[in-house]
Formats: C-alpha cells, sequence, structure tokens
C-alpha cells in the first residue's frame, strides 16, 4: 500500500508477509506417507515473508494456522524490512527464501518480471478465490494472470471530527468548496489534505478522467484532463495549509482542522487524541463533471514463489484454501479495522457495522487499484514535482505538465 504517498496508503498503501524457509521440510516427505512404525509424516512448513504490521500478520496467521490444525501444515509469517530488496536475493533461492510473500499489489510487476512468482492458478483453482471483490483481483492480476489473493485493503477516506464539523457533510466538491472557504482563516481550517502528494490528489485526477501512468506504462502528466484536475485540485489546495504529512495529521489530531483526507493508518492517532471520528467514503462526493471522487486503492495480497508452486504445491494450496475463507476477514476486520477482501466477510455483522470499512466497501466499487507495472515506481517523483510546482511555486500549467511529462518519459526509458 504506499503509506509514503499518502504518505500513506495502510497501509500499504503497505504490508508484506515472510517466515524463515524450512528447507528440510518438503512437501516430498508427506507425500511419501508414514515413517517407520506408523507415525504420521513430518509436517511441511510455509514460510510467508512480509513487510507490514506484525499484529495484523498475527491475526492471519493464528485464523489459517487454526484452519489446517488437521492438515499437518503449519504456516510462519516473518517480518524482513525491504521486502522488495530481499525478494531480489532470495526469491528463487528454496533454501533460504519464502514460501509465499505478502505485500502491496503495486510491487506485483516488480516481482513477476524478476521471474521468482507463479500465478496462483498454477496451485489453485479460480474457484478458491471467486468471493473476493472485483476491484482486489483486479489488483493482484499482472499480464492477465492471478498472482496474487488479495487479503485486505485500504482506501482514502474522508475523515472529520464530529465535533468541529457543522451540520450534514456535503455530497459535491464545489458544496465542499464553499464549506471550506467559508470555514477556514489560516490558523484552522474546514479540511487538510496533502494537496501535493500524488496519491492524495489521484481521486481527483482519476475522477476527471486523467490518469498518472496507463497500463501500457505511457505517463499522462500532459493529459488535457489530467491537466484540467491539477487546476481544481489547485484552488483546494490553498486553503488546506502546505499539505505536508506530519502538518496536517498534526493540526487534525490538535482540532485545529475539521476535516482531513487519510486512511485507515491515522486512526490509531486519532483515537489518542479522543476525538470522536466520522467517515465519509469519497466516492460519495460528486465532482463537477458528474463523476464522483475515484481514489486508487491498496489492496494487501499473497502471492507464491516459483519454487514453492513445484515442489509444495499441495500444501500451498491448502494455505491458499485457508486464507480464502471468510472467517480470516472477519477476523482482520474485528482485531485490525481491515476491509476483507473477501465479499462473503460483509455478510458477518461486525464488519457490516463497521463504519470505517463500510466506508471503503463502498469507495471499492469506484476504486481504481494503484498501477503494478514495474514503471510506476519512477512515476511518483515527476507527478509529486508537477504538483509541487503549481500549487506552491504556482508555475503554469501547461509548461509544468510538458517538462514533467518528458522526465517521466525518461525515467521510464532508463528502466529498458
Amino acid at each position: 500500500m504506499k503509506k509514503k504517498l499518502a504518505v500513506l496508503l495502510c497501509a500499504s498503501m503497505t504490508v508484506g508477509l515472510l517466515a524463515g524457509c524450512g528447507g528440510q521440510n518438503s512437501e516430498k516427505g508427506n507425500d511419501e506417507g508414514t515413517s517407520n512404525g506408523g507415525e504420521t509424516a513430518e509436517s511441511t512448513e510455509i514460510s510467508i515473508w512480509h513487510d507490514g504490521d506484525e499484529a495484523i500478520m498475527q491475526v492471519i496467521q493464528d485464523k489459517v494456522n487454526e484452519e489446517l490444525s488437521k492438515e499437518n501444515i503449519t504456516v510462519s509469517f516473518e517480518k524482513k524490512t525491504g521486502l522488495t530488496d530481499q525478494i531480489k536475493l532470495y526469491g528463487s533461492d528454496e533454501e533460504n527464501g519464502p514460501d509465499m510473500y505478502m505485500y502491496a499489489h503495486d510491487s506485483l510487476g516488480t516481482f513477476v518480471e524478476m521471474g521468482v512468482l507463479s500465478p496462483i492458478t498454477d496451485v489453485v483453482s479460480e474457484d478458491v478465490y471467486q468471493d473476493m471483490l472485483p476491484m482486489t483481483l483486479g489488483a493482484g492480476q499482472y499480464k492477465g494472470e492471478q498472482y496474487l489473493l488479495p487479503i485486505y485493503y485500504e482506501t482514502l477516506l474522508f475523515m472529520y471530527n464530529k465535533d468541529l464539523w457543522e451540520g450534514e457533510v456535503p455530497n459535491t466538491t464545489e458544496e465542499l468548496y464553499e464549506y471550506m472557504t467559508a470555514h477556514t482563516d489560516g490558523s484552522t481550517y474546514a479540511l487538510v489534505n496533502q494537496h501535493s502528494t500524488a496519491y492524495n490528489v489521484a481521486p481527483v485526477i482519476n475522477g476527471f478522467g486523467g490518469y498518472i501512468i496507463d497500463e501500457n506504462a505511457k505517463p499522462g502528466l500532459n493529459d488535457e484532463k489530467t491537466k484540467e484536475a491539477i487546476e481544481y485540485n489547485k484552488k483546494f489546495a490553498e486553503l488546506e495549509a502546505d499539505g505536508d504529512y506530519n502538518t496536517i495529521t498534526t493540526l487534525f489530531n490538535e482540532g485545529k482542522a475539521a476535516a482531513i483526507i487519510g486512511g485507515p493508518w491515522l486512526v490509531s492517532g486519532i483515537r489518542d487524541a479522543g476525538i470522536d471520528l466520522g467517515i465519509k467514503s469519497l466516492a460519495e462526493f460528486e465532482l463537477p463533471n458528474g463523476n464522483t471522487l475515484i481514489p486508487y486503492s491498496g489492496v494487501q495480497g499473497i502471492g507464491v514463489m516459483k519454487q514453492a508452486a513445484e515442489n509444495k504445491k499441495d500444501a500451498v494450496a491448502k494455505v491458499f484454501t485457508a486464507l480464502a475463507d471468510p472467517s480470516v476477514g472477519v477476523a482482520l476486520a474485528e482485531e485490525s479495522n481491515c476491509a476483507p477482501a473477501n465479499q462473503t466477510s460483509y455478510e458477518d455483522e461486525s464488519v457490516a457495522g463497521n463504519e470505517m470499512i463500510a466506508a471503503m466497501k463502498s469507495t471499492a466499487e469506484v476504486a481504481i487499484p494503484m498501477p503494478n507495472i514495474p514503471e510506476m515506481s519512477v512515476m511518483w517523483g515527476p507527478a509529486e514535482a508537477l504538483l509541487a510546482a503549481v500549487n506552491k511555486s504556482g508555475e503554469d500549467i501547461d509548461s509544468a505538465a510538458d517538462q514533467y511529462q518528458q522526465e517521466a518519459e525518461t525515467a521510464i526509458a532508463d528502466m529498458q
């Protein structure tokens, strides 16, 4: 997920799974049946590397091991700082690398191009993940193949202080702007947002029909719709403090801003501040063109390394089946406030009744998964430089867009 971008995302946008690989415990041992004397064969250990919240990973690990308690399979999650570099080093290493990994979906293209992943359809049938939200499944696809089983997801939300916000929250961005104009005086704010962070401006760009980069790796910074969106965002930026993550978070938590654009990663700080939090989906705000705001989403998913798909196929299949059980999503919602990827999980009252999760599910109907192509990694810099040039330096949108479009195209060409 990319929390850095939002300064983000849960966080994803980010979280991945990892665990030490039990190389000697191959599935072949299980296939050979029992040992001499009729004892049960040695269990298969499945390691999952991640780079996320260990409390969330523990919830998943506990639920999956509970599901697999009779299968002679043990799943372990191990945190690896700098997961991308770790996968580069050990993704094909059966002895020292992971069997599976959990991470934000936007890294997927990079890992696939490394040649270390197998599509999950090499291991399980589509029936296993048929109940997942379509948006989350799309996030885990690359070049027509399903590489990730989605577990949970995040989106940006409109989060407000119920004690400070006056009246109903508007349903259009123009009404929101009018409210901001009337309730912002330079020391207190109606709404704060990271107005020059691409992830946070994406809801406007996507809503206007623009794009940061398309599926063919073409940058869209000087696209007419993108420029129109950036110009529209500028008038809001003028009323949203300086847009720095720490600044806007502090303003909201200290009661100097009535609302903030953010995600689940802000909740613990908001609760510590004693704020009575209200939440509204960005998909409930209509733009002047009739579209809603359309944020990016960050999806946390689990993939399988090629060596594990080949050598531990049966065990990995059972792990995927256990992960896809709706009870995993329910546990994540109840214990960690995560929005489950599994639609069936929402049939549980504790999930359906969670205001934040309900807002994210509503948003998921329009949200666009962050692009998972490798080229996206070099787009954040030029995109945010463009936003800063327009919002902070007052540069002409046309010339600035052409400049940073060229920078983006050069950066992508240099990747080849």
